[in-house]
């Protein structure tokens, strides 16, 4: 990551100041955790910076309201996600365990593949699962969904567009 500008560095030094134990405690009454809520201030704070531009910030608590709202969501996806994780992993056979590596590079990825489909709609991201994750073919996910073969075939072009993408 570059460097910050001056007058970037400085009004993000500002913000953090002046409104860090406000957000804080912002997060805290939302979570109900002051450790949940000291790790997602700080996110708060790291996508301003990455972004580059608090000083066009007019309205400073209402924008950081509105990023932590974005990084609380993510927080309660990412929870979701692994307890759903660790849930089918409890009904694998012993002898099919993964280590805890090996559990670690799976959630990661699980964390990317859910971040990919992240901008498509319900619908679409049900026709990608039911075809990538379930191996339904094209005319089973149609039947399943009460929906048109065509349908279907256009809903999974723009999942596979909207993922290449995504690609770095």
């Amino acid at each position: 990551m570059s460097a910050l500008d001056p007058a970037s560095h400085h009004s993000v030094e500002f913000l953090y100041r002046d409104h860090h134990g406000w957000l804080q405690g912002w997060l805290r009454g939302k979570l109900g955790s002051a450790f949940d809520a000291a790790d997602l201030a700080h996110d708060t704070f790291v996508r301003i910076l990455v972004d580059r531009n608090a000083q066009l910030i007019r309205e400073p608590r209402s924008y950081l309201a509105t990023i932590a709202g974005r990084v609380v969501v993510d927080h309660y996806r990412r929870q979701a996600l692994e307890r759903a994780y660790l849930e089918a992993l409890a009904h694998w056979p012993q002898p099919l365990a993964l280590s805890c590596e090996e559990r670690a590079i799976l959630l990661e990825a699980l964390y990317e593949i859910d971040a990919m489909l992240d901008g498509l709609g319900s619908r679409l991201k049900q026709v990608f699962i039911l075809s990538q994750l379930e191996g339904l073919t094209y005319a089973q996910i149609a039947e399943r969904l009460n929906m048109g073969l065509r349908t279907v075939n256009k809903y999974m072009a723009q999942a596979v567009a909207h993922i290449c993408l995504m690609q770095p």
